[in-house]
């Protein structure tokens, strides 16, 4: 056979091969591995897992001079696996480098965004009312955070 027809063969097994990849359903293992998911879509990082030990600290609220990052640096401690499953629209996925809203409340950065504040005390109602992260995940995403009155924490 000449060469050209031989590479030509080699071209088409290689494309096929790569197509076949491409469909083949995910197996148990890879499954079960953990993703980051989130962004080309336009919503931020989140992990759609749960968090597993050892778990990131959220700064101590007792740091904070003012009312309102004690109050929702609080509830952020309280709730840090709900947190770690949430996209935050600050965005800071892409400026700071997080990969959730836990990371906002691990570093003072939750105490300089209304957006990561809204999205934080959000959660944490409706961890209360006892849904699950991927509910509270919905709710974000459909920009329920948005109506979160923060003036109540203030106090």
């Amino acid at each position: 056979m000449c060469k050209p027809k031989l590479l030509a063969i080699g071209l088409t097994v290689l494309l096929a091969a790569l197509g076949l990849a491409r469909m083949c359903p995910v197996t148990s293992a890879s499954a079960q591995a953990p993703m980051d998911m989130g962004g080309d879509d336009g919503i931020p990082s989140y992990h759609a897992y749960g968090l597993k030990p050892p778990i990131p600290a959220t700064l101590d609220p007792k740091q904070f001079p003012d009312a309102l990052n004690r109050n929702v640096y609080g509830m952020a401690g309280k709730i840090k696996s709900a947190l770690y499953q949430q996209p935050c629209y600050c965005y800071c996925d892409r400026h700071s480098g997080h990969k959730s809203l836990l990371d906002c409340f691990a570093t003072t950065h939750g105490s300089e965004c209304d957006i990561c504040q809204k999205e934080a005390v959000l959660a944490y109602r409706e961890t209360l009312k006892g849904k699950s992260p991927a509910a509270i995940r919905a709710a974000i995403i459909r920009g329920d955070w948005k109506s979160v009155d923060l003036q109540p924490y203030m106090k």
